[in-house]
C-alpha cells in the first residue's frame, strides 16, 4: 500500500539524527498528529537495544494509538520499526544515518496500511505531504535542539 522512501542531507551528525529519532517518548513535542508516546519496555541486547512504544495519533476526528517495536542499532546508526497493535493491517519503517563530509543523510522508509478504509482512503490523499511533513519535523526539532548549520 502507501510506501514513501527519502533520503535527505543535514549538516549534523549521524550519532545527533540517531539520538533524536531514537528517543520515541519526546515525539509528542514535535511531530504531527502524535498526541502522546508512552515507552512500555526498553532493554539492551547485546549490540542492539528493543523498545515497545505506545503512540496515539490524532488527525482530523481520528484518534488511534498503536503500538511498536522499535529496534535500535547504535554501531550501524539503524532504526528499525515494526507494527505490533493498533489501527493498521501493517506498518514498517525504518532510519538508516550515514555520516559524510557536509553531515549526514538521513534515510527514512515507511509502508503501512490502515485497517479502517475510510482512514486509508483520507491519509492516501495526502500522504506524501504528510511523510515528507514528519522528516521536517525531525530536520526541525534537530535545529532546535543542535541549532542551525550549514
Amino acid at each position: 500500500m502507501p510506501t514513501h522512501s527519502e533520503t535527505r542531507q543535514l549538516p549534523y551528525s549521524a550519532q545527533q539524527m540517531y539520538d533524536l529519532v531514537a528517543d520515541v517518548g519526546r515525539y509528542p513535542e514535535f511531530l504531527p498528529w502524535t498526541a502522546a508516546a508512552r515507552i512500555r519496555s526498553d532493554e539492551e541486547r547485546g549490540d542492539h537495544r528493543v523498545m515497545e512504544a505506545d503512540l496515539v495519533i490524532s488527525f482530523k476526528v481520528f484518534r488511534e494509538r498503536f503500538t511498536s517495536r522499535v529496534v535500535l542499532w547504535p554501531e550501524a546508526k539503524k532504526i528499525d520499526t515494526e507494527y505490533l497493535d493498533g489501527p493498521f493491517k501493517y506498518m514498517k519503517s525504518n532510519w538508516h544515518f550515514e555520516d559524510n563530509l557536509e553531515g549526514c543523510q538521513v534515510h527514512f522508509f515507511v509502508d503501512f496500511e490502515f485497517k479502517n478504509m475510510i482512514l486509508q482512503k483520507v491519509i492516501g490523499v495526502v500522504f506524501n505531504e504528510a511523510m515528507q511533513r514528519i522528516v521536517r519535523a525531525f530536520e526541525n526539532r534537530a535545529k532546535e535542539l543542535y541549532g542551525p548549520k550549514g
